[in-house]
């Protein structure tokens, strides 16, 4: 019996230009499960999986694993996961693009100088080599971009505090006209674009990063005719500019991912005026306590993190950190927490960490689902402790 608002297997492959052992292997390797399966056996799909399948077929077509593709399309398809999915989508397919520009000319350029000087020139091959071996830093920075978009959903839907984490940030910076500020670690360049209508003429705003990919993420955020900004890549333990640079240097929920960090701070510290400031952000151990609690009672095998960041540069022990290469140091904390009363943002938040979630949950989706949506039914409170510390170079 054909039920109203479903497809059949076989209208489903059709209406797709797929083959239905194609719809049938999807289905078997968890990718795409039928929405409905009749007593007998027979198979159903509805208006949502196509949304489903265009996300396999393009993730496949760029290169990614089954099994990549299988942690990165769990979930229940809404409207707006599927509006940031395809936004994510956009921007891998436009990397691509800037990739296989560059692969092409690289290859134009080695054709060129074959036939001009008749033998190789090695340094372009190698140069040749490395393009066509993006791949995998092209799939990291897509999935590392899928995951900070997870996070910034869950905290932009259930914040309680009506004046958001950038804002909050920019107004401690206290930007005026003239001042050379440097961002380290600028990520997809979120503080400048939710202010930049705060931001004044007259200043130079350097955005910093160690991934190409998410430089490259800043730049098309911001556009290129903003004068005010520029970029470059670099490690922040090795920061290329002259001693007394900058009036503010800027380190967001960057530190504790830093190995070096007394090097990190000398070298804030070079670049720094006399009497400029630093800026940096971090967390504390009680930081959405509550959302590890909460996967530990659904499976007590689950670390959400393998690893403590506040240990490293937290707001407990960022102080001490700082003393050595500071002499005037303030901590400011965010006032904030979250009141989650949707399963869906929590579960694609959790999915994100970097534990070992997904070894325990991926084959068991529909019940943690269901466990999660049970227990934000009435609305799940979340503490937030995050905040900055404030600190100034005194010659």
């Amino acid at each position: 019996m054909k039920l109203p608002g479903y497809y059949t297997s076989g209208e489903f492959a059709r209406m797709a230009h797929v083959s239905i052992r194609t719809i049938r292997y999807y289905d078997k390797q968890n990718l795409l499960k039928p929405a409905y399966v009749s007593p007998a056996g027979a198979r159903f799909y509805t208006d949502g999986d196509f949304a489903r399948l265009q996300q396999i077929l393009l993730l496949k077509y760029l290169g990614f694993s089954l099994e990549d593709i299988r942690a990165m399309t769990i979930g229940e398809p809404d409207p707006q996961r599927m509006r940031r999915s395809l936004k994510l989508q956009l921007k891998l397919v436009r990397d691509r693009i800037e990739q296989m520009q560059l692969v092409e000319k690289a290859i134009e350029e080695t054709a060129a100088a074959l036939q001009t000087e008749k033998q190789v020139n090695w340094s372009q091959m190698l140069d040749l080599i490395h393009l066509t071996g993006m791949e995998e830093s092209l799939k990291t920075q897509y999935q590392n971009a899928s995951n900070i978009s997870a996070r910034i959903n869950l905290h932009a839907l259930y914040s309680t505090n009506p004046q958001g984490w950038f804002p909050w940030i920019y107004e401690q910076c206290r930007i005026r006209p003239g001042m050379r500020v440097l961002e380290l670690g600028c990520g997809n360049g979120a503080l400048w674009t939710e202010n930049r209508e705060r931001l004044p003429q007259g200043v130079s705003i350097t955005l910093s990063d160690i991934s190409e990919g998410m430089l490259r993420d800043a730049k098309r955020a911001i556009g290129p005719s903003d004068s005010r900004f520029s970029f470059l890549e670099f490690d922040c333990a090795r920061i290329p500019f002259p001693d007394a640079s900058f009036d503010l240097v800027i380190a967001n929920h960057l530190l504790f991912y830093c190995e070096d960090l007394p090097g990190v701070f000398g070298q804030v510290r070079r670049v720094l005026k006399s009497g400029g400031r630093f800026l940096c952000s971090t967390y504390g151990a009680g930081h959405m306590k509550e959302i590890s609690r909460l996967v530990q009672e659904f499976d007590d095998r689950i670390v959400l993190a393998a690893e403590k960041l506040y240990e490293r540069f937290g707001l407990e022990n960022g102080r001490g950190l700082l003393e050595p290469f500071f002499s005037s140091i303030q901590s400011l904390r965010y006032p904030d927490r979250l009141l989650v009363n949707n399963p869906e943002p929590l579960v694609e938040y959790i999915l994100s960490c970097h534990g070992n979630q997904n070894t325990y949950l991926l084959d068991r989706y529909k019940d943690f689902r269901a466990f999660v949506e049970s227990k934000t039914k009435n609305g799940f409170s979340i503490t937030k402790e995050a905040g900055i510390f404030l600190c100034q170079k005194i010659s």
